[in-house]
C-alpha cells in the first residue's frame, strides 16, 4: 500500500531547540518581526475564518514591482522548500529521470527529488567548499531535468560568482531547469557575487528563489517565492497546493516588504558580526571558509559530533553534519561571543 521507497527517504533534520540553551542550528535572525508587521499579523489573523487568496494576488504585484519583473513571472509558495519540490514537480515524470546538485548544499535536495520519484545525482563540492560547477556541468546526462544551484550554499557559505555561473548557464541545455536558491542573497558583500534576478532576461530555463525566513525575519510563517520566465511560473501554478501560503503569512510578507529597508540595514550588523567570528575561529586553529551568508561553517570532519556535543554541553545549539561538518548561525554580540567560548574550549 505504501511506496517501498519512502523507507530510504531520510526526513528532513531541523536544527534543534534545548530550553535553557543558546540556538545557533537554524539560520534564524534572532530579533522579532518589527512592529508594523506584528500589527499587521494580528489584523490577518482576525480574518482567520476565510480562506486565503490562493494567488497571492497582492504579494505577487508587490514581489513583481520589487524585483522589476511582470506578475506573470513571480510565484508566492509555502517557503522556498515547497517551492522545490514543486520544480522537481514540474520536470520529472518517470523514475529514470536526474536532478543535479552539489553536495553537501542544502539538505532538502535530495528528499524533495525523491519524494517526486525522481533520481538525486549529487556532485561533490572542490576542496574549497565551492560548488565544482565544471563537474556538475559533467554530471549532465540526456536524463537530466533539473539542476539545484545554492548562493550562497547552505551549509558552507560559499557563493557563486558571476563570471563562473554564467559560464555554467551556458554549458547547460536549454531543456534543464536550473534553480538558483538564493535564500541568504541579502548577507552577500561580494561585489562578484550576481543578483540572480538580473540574469533571468538571458536565461529562461533559470528560476530563482527567495525567501522570507531569513532577512525579513518570518521563519515561522513560511513565505517564499519563485522568480522566472512566464511558462515556468504557470506550471508551477499548477502544481501549487492550494491555500498553503495562509492569509497571515501573505499579510506579514507584504509589511515585511514595506519595513525591507530598516530590516535591510540590519544586515550590517550580522555581516560584522560574522567578520568577527570567523576572524576568532580562524585565530583559534579551526578551517572556515569565507562566508556570504548568515552562518559560518567548520569542515571538521568525522569531529562534526563531538564538536556539537561539547557546544551543547555548553548550552549552544548548533547544527552538525556527521563526517562534514558544523553550521553555526551568526547571532547578536553577546550569543556570539557566548559561542566563540564554548567553541574555543574545544580539543578534538
Amino acid at each position: 500500500m505504501i511506496r517501498a521507497d519512502l523507507d530510504a527517504i531520510p526526513a528532513y533534520a531541523a536544527g534543534r531547540t534545548v530550553p535553557g540553551s543558546l540556538k545557533l542550528a537554524s539560520n534564524e535572525i534572532s530579533l522579532p518581526p518589527p512592529p508594523a508587521v506584528l500589527a499587521a499579523i494580528a489584523e490577518a489573523a482576525a480574518a482567520g475564518n476565510r480562506y486565503p487568496d490562493p494567488a497571492a494576488t497582492a504579494l505577487t504585484a508587490k514581489l513583481a514591482a520589487r524585483h522589476g519583473v511582470s506578475p506573470d513571472q513571480v510565484e508566492v509558495g509555502c517557503g522556498s522548500v515547497l517551492l522545490c519540490q514543486q520544480l522537481v514537480q514540474i520536470v520529472c515524470a518517470v523514475p529514470t529521470d536526474e536532478v543535479v546538485f552539489a553536495w553537501r548544499s542544502f539538505e532538502s535536495y535530495p528528499i524533495v527529488t525523491r519524494v517526486s520519484n525522481a533520481r538525486p545525482v549529487p556532485v561533490a563540492l572542490d576542496a574549497e567548499y565551492r560548488h565544482d560547477l565544471k563537474a556538475m556541468a559533467a554530471a549532465i546526462t540526456p536524463n537530466t531535468r533539473m539542476i539545484f544551484l545554492c548562493s550562497p550554499n547552505n551549509p558552507t557559505s560559499t557563493a557563486l560568482r558571476r563570471a563562473e555561473l554564467t559560464a555554467f548557464l551556458a554549458e547547460v541545455p536549454p531543456n534543464v531547469l536550473v534553480a538558483l536558491d538564493e535564500a541568504y542573497f541579502e548577507f552577500v558583500t561580494d561585489p562578484d557575487v550576481p543578483d540572480g534576478v538580473t540574469l533571468l532576461a538571458d536565461w529562461p530555463n533559470l528560476v530563482v528563489l527567495r525567501t522570507f525566513s531569513k532577512v525579513y525575519r518570518l521563519a515561522g510563517l513560511r513565505v517564499g517565492y519563485a522568480l522566472g520566465q512566464p511558462p515556468v511560473i504557470a506550471a508551477l501554478r499548477k502544481v501549487h497546493p492550494a491555500f498553503s501560503a495562509s492569509s497571515i503569512a501573505q499579510a506579514a510578507a507584504s509589511a515585511a516588504l514595506d519595513c525591507a529597508p530598516e530590516l535591510l540595514a540590519s544586515c550590517a550588523d550580522v555581516v560584522a558580526e560574522r567578520a568577527r567570528v570567523r576572524d576568532a575561529l580562524l585565530a583559534a586553529g579551526f578551517t572556515v571558509p569565507p562566508s556570504q551568508a548568515n552562518f559560518v561553517w567548520l569542515p571538521l570532519g568525522a569531529d562534526a559530533g563531538a564538536f556539537a556535543e561539547h557546544c551543547e554541553r555548553n548550552r549552544v545549539i548548533v547544527r552538525p553534519f556527521a563526517g562534514d561538518g558544523v553550521r553555526v548561525t551568526i547571532a547578536g554580540e553577546d550569543e556570539n561571543t557566548q559561542f566563540l567560548a564554548a567553541a574555543t574550549a574545544f580539543r578534538p
